[in-house]
């Protein structure tokens, strides 16, 4: 069955970075869309990021210019580049798929920004 793994997160002080990485199995990963989501306590899970099979991207108006979502397909990894993080930033960052017109997704990795 499919599955999703993300790694890479943890605490970093406000203007830090952090590489968060997803593999992917049971699924071919380079006809999948993959995102990044992220969802803080109380809150709902909001978009990130996504790169289509193509390699196009799009970002949140939040991230952009901060944050770079890659793939590298002969890996089945994505990955989220994060830069001059924000306190703001912290969430639970979740990889998701969406392959065969169904939805995929990871277990989620905590990101905290704080001094």
């Amino acid at each position: 069955q499919v599955q999703l793994v993300e790694s890479g997160g943890g605490l970093v002080q406000p203007g830090g970075s952090l590489r968060l990485s997803c593999v992917a199995s049971g699924m071919t990963f380079s006809s999948a869309a993959m995102y990044w989501y992220r969802q803080s306590p109380e809150k709902q899970r909001n978009f990130v990021a996504t790169v289509a099979s193509s390699g196009a991207t799009t970002y949140d108006d939040s991230v952009k210019g901060r944050f770079t979502i890659s793939r590298d397909n002969a890996k089945n990894t994505v990955y989220l580049q994060m830069n001059s993080l924000k306190p703001e930033d912290t969430a639970v960052y979740y990889c998701e798929a969406f392959w065969r017109g169904y939805d995929y997704w990871g277990q989620g990795t905590q990101v905290t920004v704080s001094s």
